[in-house]
């Protein structure tokens, strides 16, 4: 277990806790200049917490996850890729033995993986978020499973810091301590800010690229809606076109501009939050039009290749069709979450969120996703899976458009739960 905050620190220690924890309530010294003799020094927590942490991480024990499997060597040729989001350590494990019966090559864990802002105190040393990964790591199913699948990860909000949480947050520096401890990042992601990296796997015409976006650390504070004495129905944001503002930050736009721009067949840009929707003002990227601009404008210039979007976040899943730009190529997002901490029903969502873009219903059983591909058939096979493994959602995406056949609606699939459509 691992140990508190209040263990015998030395004093200076929590004198640079007291200081550093007044800019995570007040989010008054992120970029507070001082006065010197030369001019405006601009700093951040971090400067305050350094002594700190140097101090904690000599008291306490980093949680690490169970052994896994080895990632697929980057020749192989990669046919089937499960991912899920939003497990929560304190709740059943059942859905491990349901991916790992579809046989995934790969698996991706893309957010929310833990709360650890469950009955957080605000305790700089983050007790609860280790506490967190240290609990799920003792769950025999997720044992099993990391031991048989590959896994490549991401992290948003609630695995992060705390809920819709971004760059203000002061203790981020250590989170991703934590984070990147936890899952053994590899050297390229730990020598720098975030938790943002890209793979690819396969060879010849059958090469498919990964690349898992960091839509936290470097993420400006989202515009709330004004004040009203009832809450807003679907989310408390509302768009800004603040130039300042940033999802991804300067250095990981720049990363993701050179990762598109290396060959490949199949690409697939993993969000945590949804990228395609309108219809809610929860957090997306919708609620920074410009930078989602950046991204279709990123997406558009790629090196040619097929390209899918997949996210979570929503404790909801669906699969949503939009296009890149004016009569651009469609664009395919698959969301599914979450893995075992389901919100209402099925009818309930898809009739509260009609969204012209989703062309499935609003899944909200615990689901996790799977992505199927027929390289022969120059076909993707985009599913949600239930809580027994049963087909929930399904869509065929055909890379020759002139070729592929009527698109297949949730109602023409054996196995399909089928539920009113609210739009």
């Amino acid at each position: 277990m691992t140990k508190r905050l209040h263990e015998d620190l030395p004093m200076i220690a929590r004198k640079t806790l007291l200081a550093a924890a007044l800019p995570l309530m007040a989010g008054a010294l992120a970029h507070a200049p001082l006065a010197a003799q030369d001019g405006d020094v601009t700093v951040g927590p971090g400067a305050f917490l350094e002594g700190y942490y140097t101090a904690l991480k000599s008291r306490v024990e980093m949680p690490v996850a169970p052994p896994g499997a080895p990632l697929p060597s980057t020749a192989a040729t990669i046919e089937r890729i499960a991912f899920g989001s939003c497990n929560h350590q304190s709740r059943s494990q059942h859905m491990w033995a349901q991916i790992e019966a579809t046989n995934p090559d790969l698996f991706l864990l893309i957010g929310d993986n833990v709360y650890g802002d469950t009955n957080w105190s605000g305790d700089a040393a983050l007790t609860t978020l280790r506490d967190a990964y240290a609990a799920q790591s003792d769950h025999p199913e997720f044992q099993q499973f990391r031991a048989r699948v590959p896994m490549m990860t991401s992290w948003d909000d609630h695995d992060f810091g705390f809920n819709d949480g971004g760059a203000a947050f002061a203790f981020r520096g250590f989170a991703e301590d934590i984070y990147e401890t936890y899952w053994g990042s590899s050297a390229e992601v730990r020598a720098r800010p975030g938790v943002y990296e890209s793979r690819m796997f396969g060879h010849g015409d059958r090469r498919v690229q990964l690349i898992m976006l960091d839509t936290r650390y470097f993420r400006s504070e989202f515009e709330r809606m004004p004040y009203t004495e009832e809450r807003p129905p679907l989310g408390p944001y509302q768009p800004s076109n603040d130039e300042s503002l940033t999802m991804l930050g300067d250095a990981q736009w720049a990363w993701l501009q050179q990762e598109l721009a290396r060959p490949a067949d199949l690409r697939i840009v993993v969000s945590s939050i949804q990228v395609l929707t309108d219809a809610h003002d929860y957090e997306s990227w919708e609620q920074l039009p410009l930078e989602r601009a950046r991204l279709y404008e990123m997406l558009s210039a790629r090196a040619d290749s097929e390209l899918l979007l997949l996210s979570g976040d929503r404790h909801a899943g669906g699969i949503y069709r939009s296009g890149l730009g004016e009569g651009g190529d469609p664009l395919w997002e698959l969301t599914s979450s979450s893995l075992n901490l389901a919100f209402g029903t099925t009818p309930q969502n898809t009739a509260r969120e009609p969204d012209p873009l989703r062309v499935t219903d609003f899944i909200a059983e615990e689901n996790f996703g799977l992505v199927e591909i027929d390289w022969a058939a120059e076909k993707v096979t985009l599913s949600l899976r239930g809580a027994e493994g049963e087909i929930r959602a399904q869509q065929d995406v055909f890379w020759n458009a002139q070729t592929a056949p009527a698109m297949r609606s949730p109602d023409m699939i054996p196995g399909a739960q089928d539920a009113p459509q609210g739009d």
